[in-house]
């Protein structure tokens, strides 16, 4: 029987540190590991380090993660990925919610812990929400800001005499500023 560990950060920023010493704490391997660094929208399966896991893993072995909520973003995916690496014969063990889904209790407890997952991310949803339609009725404009007509006409006559002057594309548009796929747009618009 071996014990395989999985961590989850969704940014590089973030690191797993917690995580991973969490897991050598409970008896994991540094090199039994399988990490991620990817937004928490994609499904366990979507996951490079998830997916090298679940190829991995073997009848008999344990999985432990630090949070139930590490391998899988939303309630559904938690309880598919756990109940593939059971279907495995993979037991699974989270190391700080202290739950075994082997036991009724232990998966009752699962269900709950990754249904009040969800809904914490939800409600930081619903927050960034609020906060960016207050924002948009003090009048914060969010985007690209609009572009001056006048200023790329005359960024674009610029352009347009360095090239008339045997400047490449890409130097004509560095010259104002713009890179070379810019240059073109705005020759192409002027063109219609």
């Amino acid at each position: 029987m071996r014990l395989l560990g999985y961590t989850r950060v969704s940014t590089a920023g973030q690191g797993a540190q917690l995580q991973l010493d969490a897991l050598v704490g409970a008896g994991v391997q540094k090199r039994d590991v399988f990490s991620d660094v990817t937004s928490g929208s994609k499904t366990a399966k979507q996951r490079p380090g998830m997916r090298r896991l679940l190829d991995y893993a073997e009848d008999g072995d344990t999985v432990v993660v630090w949070r139930i909520d590490r391998p899988g973003r939303s309630l559904l995916d938690v309880l598919a990925t756990v109940n593939h690496l059971r279907d495995q014969g993979v037991k699974v063990r989270s190391v700080s919610d202290n739950i075994d889904p082997e036991t009724s209790s232990g998966r009752m407890m699962l269900g709950m812990l990754a249904t009040l997952a969800e809904y914490e991310r939800e409600l930081v949803t619903e927050r960034v929400n609020a906060g960016i339609a207050a924002a948009k009725q003090n009048g914060t404009k969010f985007g690209r800001p609009p572009v001056d007509a006048d200023e790329i006409t005359t960024k674009l006559a610029i352009a347009e005499d360095a090239r008339a002057k045997g400047r490449t594309a890409k130097d004509a548009a560095r010259l104002v500023g713009w890179s070379r796929a810019t240059l073109y747009r705005h020759r192409q618009a002027a063109d219609t």
